[in-house]
């Protein structure tokens, strides 16, 4: 399962300017993942390490709907029937897709509409930016169909943007956050008008393209690394990491547009 790739036309790849966005693409179903798609993410994320034409990403769903999770059918289904070497493969995949979401230098935001839940509540959490809008329901539903909550890193990574506790209360209930909840409670960074979602993910994006992007790749880095660091340790790695920064010529162009009074132009070196 591991090798196998998405269908054609289930997940749309559409780069412009420095951004590429990323659809998921089976709206008659509220674009369910099979284990083709997830594969597919996974090398997708990780082949953007290398990419030095893409600077920025946004992860989206089509028809109204960020993503229903695994796949009943295509995946739950199948899952029922494994054994254990093949389940512990699976679930080490779907992690994968998380690592190269969080390890890629890119910033990447999800434009979250509709549903978003199981898996697709996941690969939000693994975005860096998050912009919902009024409608999105929002939901870590494991429990409901009898697994942990514990599921791709999301008892690692989603009490950092919301809280242990408020964590506790989505993982246990897996029952749904609202958008103004989720918005309040800092899951979602912005709650946008579904008809200007996708433009107002795309701008920011656009924005941090253009931006100075070696930067932008070391404070993810950062952000990943400090997690576990002690604030001594913290402090130190990031004396270096601006230390470097200051190494490069955004940051030379930085400073002259200023003393000339000019907008800089960033080239992420």
């Amino acid at each position: 399962m591991t090798s196998q790739k998405a269908e054609p036309g289930q997940i749309l790849w559409d780069i412009k300017d420095r951004v590429v966005t990323v659809t998921l693409n089976r709206p008659d179903r509220k674009n369910p993942l099979t284990f083709g798609i997830y594969a597919d993410l996974r090398d997708r994320f990780r082949a953007l390490a290398y990419d030095d034409q893409i600077k920025a990403v946004v992860i989206t769903g089509a028809g109204g709907n960020f993503s229903s999770g695994g796949d009943v059918h295509e995946i739950i289904g199948p899952l029922t029937k494994m054994d254990m070497p093949h389940l512990l493969e699976f679930t080490r995949m779907t992690g994968d897709l998380v690592k190269a979401i969080r390890a890629c230098p890119q910033p990447v935001i999800a434009a979250v509409d509709g549903i978003c839940v199981g898996a697709g509540a996941i690969i939000a959490m693994a975005s860096d930016l998050r912009y919902g809008t009024p409608d999105c329901k929002t939901a870590f539903l494991f429990t409901r169909v009898g697994l942990a909550g514990c599921d791709m890193g999301a008892c690692a990574i989603l009490p950092r943007i919301i809280g242990q506790g408020r964590a506790s209360d989505l993982l246990f209930s897996g029952r749904i956050m609202r958008a103004e909840e989720g918005e309040r409670w800092g899951f979602y960074n912005r709650l946008v008008p579904a008809a200007y979602l996708l433009a107002e993910a795309q701008k920011t994006a656009h924005m941090l393209a253009h931006g100075p992007t070696f930067a932008h790749g070391v404070t993810k880095n950062q952000l990943n690394m400090e997690w576990d660091m002690s604030l001594d340790a913290a402090i130190e790695a990031e004396a270096q990491a601006q230390a470097i920064c200051m190494q490069t010529k955004d940051f030379v162009r930085a400073y002259e547009a200023f003393v000339k009074k000019e907008t800089p132009i960033f080239e992420g070196d």
